[in-house]
């Protein structure tokens, strides 16, 4: 009978290799439908039967990066880049989840951190030529680091003026934050504009706007808004955001009172901004139209969704007073 064991053997380890393969699939789909808690202990599983699968344990540092449990996405993408030390992308999420440790903790323990940040961005980036985000994160480390541990705004440029070669709109965009940092607010216009011209992305529009919106400019803002929305239209967060304005600075009043309408018509959790501030905004709108009524309907609607909505009980005040 030994003759059959032997044979046993063999169909047992494939049938257990059945299994963890579709229990791997399975966590896969979990994963990419962001089911990541249903996710976690299939592949924590798996990894036990296979230590060194590369996906697996990308896989969990990523489920533990969208936790924001960096010490643990930290332990996974560091294993991923000893075992796999020519891999780019391994190195840059490594560096990532570091630098998100190191804005969660003091000042003082995160210069500790700091060269293994830039030795992970720098290695992914030259590991590959194309890499685009690992270039990104290499404008952003050098030009919010103090010049005095390293910081700075010429090799911030080096790598934005790579991100150009790369992709355009990527380039400009880069060059906008630089500006925009460093309070060059004309040259910050200059790059998102062209950003604008070249890419159209909604990306490319938010930053325009946002510019002019923390350079006191909402006319600009809005025309902007406008100009996106009629080319997004399904993006609703773009509706929210000419209505903001026009509450927020009393311009364009009928346009923010469509554009709200429509955000609160359409409204869903992925829009990231809940109705009852839309709500307060119509009631800015309203107050800056002089129409009370319509103005006391809708603040009473944002309280009525979160009573102790500290912005519109102050502008619930302003408007009795009317």
């Amino acid at each position: 009978m030994k003759w059959f064991l032997f044979l046993l053997v063999p169909i047992c380890c494939f049938a257990q290799g059945n299994t963890d393969d579709t229990a791997f699939a399975k966590a896969e789909t979990y994963f990419h439908t962001k089911k990541y808690h249903q996710a976690k202990p299939i592949f924590q599983s798996y990894l036990k039967q296979h230590p060194n699968n590369l996906k697996t344990l990308e896989y969990l540092g990523d489920i533990y990066g969208y936790a924001e449990d960096w010490d643990n996405a930290i332990d996974y993408y560091k294993k991923l880049v000893d075992i796999s030390p020519k891999v780019a992308n391994y190195h840059y999420k490594y560096g990532g989840v570091l630098g998100m440790k190191a804005l969660a903790i003091s000042k003082i323990r995160a210069l500790g951190l700091v060269g293994d940040i830039k030795e992970s961005f720098i290695t992914a980036a030259e590991l590959d030529p194309k890499h685009i985000e690992a270039r990104w994160a290499l404008v952003e480390f050098y030009i919010q680091l103090p010049g005095i541990i390293g910081g700075s705004e010429s090799k911030a440029k080096r790598y934005a003026n790579e991100l150009s070669q790369l992709s355009p709109v990527d380039g400009y965009l880069a060059h906008g934050y630089i500006a925009e940092y460093n309070d060059r607010a004309n040259d910050a216009e200059y790059n998102y504009k062209k950003a604008v011209a070249v890419g159209g992305s909604v990306i490319c529009y938010t930053k325009l706007y946002e510019h002019y919106e923390k350079n006191d400019a909402p006319a600009k803002a809005i025309q902007v808004l406008d100009e996106a929305r009629k080319k997004y239209d399904s993006e609703n967060r773009l509706h929210y955001q000419l209505g903001k304005i026009a509450g927020q600075y009393g311009i364009g009043l009928d346009q923010g009172i469509e554009c709200l309408d429509k955000y609160i018509m359409n409204h869903s959790s992925a829009d990231g901004v809940p109705k009852d501030w839309a709500y307060y905004r119509l009631a800015q709108i309203y107050k800056h139209k002089g129409q009370k009524q319509e103005a006391t309907s809708w603040i009473s609607k944002a309280l009525e969704d979160r009573p102790d909505f500290k912005e519109a009980l102050a502008e619930k005040k302003i408007i009795e007073a009317l």
